[in-house]
C-alpha cells in the first residue's frame, strides 16, 4: 500500500504509559535517542538474522538471483551476556536518516535523530526456550524495512511464538545484504503494473520462507503445523494472497492492506483478521475491497495507516521533542494516545492468533 507515500530511490492510562518510548539527549548533541517500548510477555526474545536467496528467480527489480533478508525473534531461555541488536545496521541507518523525510513527509531531517541508536530488545545469538512453537511470518508495507515491524513482533514472539520479519529488497526502503546495500527501486507511488509486481515478488518471498522453515537455524523449536502470516499495507495485500492457496499457513491477520488486485475467494477456509485504522485515507477502497470477506474486523480509533509500525510509538515521542508537528503526526500515526493504541494492536493481533494457533 502506498497512499500518499513518496518512496525514493536511496529506500493506556496509569501503567500502560509503561509502553511509551523514551527518549534522551544524545551523547553528541545530534538530538533524541529514541527507545522502542518493551514487549509486554513473559519470556525474553532472542534475535537471529538469516540471508536466504532463491536460485529459481530471477530478482525482478535489479535482475540476478533473488536474496531476502529475515529477522527471527523468539522466546529465549536467556538472555543473560547476550547483547542488544539495533533496529537498523550502521550502513542502513545513515540511509534511512536521508530517506525518511522523503518518504514520509515531516519525519526529522538528517542529523535531528540518531537511528542507529534506537535498540531492539532481541538479545543476538540467545539460546531458545525448548519447546516446538507457532511461527508467524510478517510482510511490512511498501516501501518500508523488515525492522519498522520490531515493536509487535517482539511483543508476540515474547508470549511464545516464533516470528520472522521478511524484507523485501527492490521496494523496501533500505536493507543491507551481504552483497551490499539494496535502496528501493522506487521513484514514487507505483503504478499499477509495478504494484502488481511488488505484490507477486512478495508473495513468492512467502512462500520462500515457508518453504525454508525448516532449514533455519531455529528450525528446532518451529511448529510448521502452525504458521500464521500477518502483514502491513501491502503486506497486507500479500500475506493474504499468500495463502490463498497454500494450505500451510492456518491463519492470516491483514493490517489495512487493499484485496482488490486478485479474487480472493469469498470461502477463504483460514481465520482472518482485518484490522484497519479510522484515519486512513484509502478507508472507502479498504472496505469495499473487504466487502464479502468473512474474518473478524476491528477498527483503530483515532489512528492512521502507520499506527501498526514502530512509528506509533516513535512519531509521538518525535513530537514531543519537537521534531514533528501535529500535523505530520496526524497523517502518519493519528491522535490518539500511543500506548492505548500499542496496547490495542498488541491485543487485536495477539489474541487472533492465540486463538487460532494455539
Amino acid at each position: 500500500m502506498t497512499s500518499r507515500r513518496t518512496l525514493l530511490k536511496g529506500t493506556l492510562c496509569g501503567g500502560a504509559a509503561a509502553l511509551l518510548p523514551t527518549a534522551a539527549s544524545a551523547s553528541g548533541g545530534g538530538g533524541p535517542v529514541l527507545r522502542l517500548p518493551a514487549p509486554a510477555g513473559p519470556y525474553p526474545v532472542g534475535m537471529r538474522t538469516v540471508h536466504l536467496t532463491d536460485p529459481s528467480r530471477t530478482d525482478p527489480w535489479v535482475g540476478g538471483v533473488r536474496e531476502l533478508m529475515l529477522t527471527v525473534l523468539y522466546p529465549a531461555r536467556s538472555v543473560r551476556g547476550f547483547s542488544r541488536a539495533a533496529q537498523l545496521t550502521p550502513a542502513e541507518a545513515r540511509e534511512f536518516a536521508g530517506l525518511a523525510p522523503r518518504v514520509h513527509p515531516g519525519l526529522p531531517q538528517p542529523g535531528r535523530v540518531d537511528w542507529g541508536a534506537v535498540l531492539t530488545h532481541g538479545h543476538v545469538g540467545a539460546p531458545p526456550l525448548p519447546g516446538r512453537r507457532p511461527v508467524l511470518v510478517y510482510s511490512p508495507g511498501g516501501g518500508d524495512s523488515r525492522t519498522l515491524g520490531t515493536t509487535l513482533a517482539e511483543d508476540l514472539a515474547s508470549r511464545g511464538r516464533v516470528v520472522v520479519l521478511v524484507d523485501h529488497p527492490g521496494d523496501a526502503s533500505q536493507v543491507e545484504l551481504p552483497t551490499g546495500l539494496r535502496t528501493t527501486a522506487l521513484a514514487g507511488p507505483p503504478d499499477p503494473a509495478t504494484f502488481r509486481t511488488m505484490v507477486d515478488t512478495r508473495i513468492a518471498d512467502l512462500r520462500l520462507v515457508l518453504d525454508r522453515l525448516g532449514s533455519l537455524p531455529l528450525a528446532g523449536v518451529v511448529d510448521s503445523r502452525r504458521i500464521g502470516l500477518y502483514g502491513h499495507s501491502a503486506g497486507g495485500t500479500a500475506v493474504v494472497y499468500a495463502a490463498r492457496d497454500d494450505r500451510r499457513v492456518g491463519a492470516v491477520a491483514n493490517l489495512e492492506g487493499y484485496l482488490d488486485l486478485y479474487p480472493v475467494p469469498s470461502g477463504f477456509g483460514r481465520p482472518l483478521l482485518l484490522l484497519r485504522t479510522d484515519g486512513f485515507d484509502g478507508a472507502d477502497r479498504i472496505e469495499s475491497s473487504w466487502a464479502g470477506l468473512p474474518g473478524r474486523r476491528a477498527l483503530l480509533r483515532d489512528a492512521n495507516h502507520w499506527a501498526f509500525t514502530d512509528y506509533g510509538s516513535l512519531v509521538p515521542r518525535l513530537q514531543a521533542s519537537g521534531l514533528v508537528t501535529a500535523a505530520a503526526r496526524t497523517a502518519l500515526v493519528g491522535t490518539g494516545d500511543p500506548a492505548v493504541t500499542l496496547t490495542e494492536v498488541r491485543h487485536q493481533v495477539g489474541t487472533f492468533f492465540a486463538r487460532h494457533l494455539p
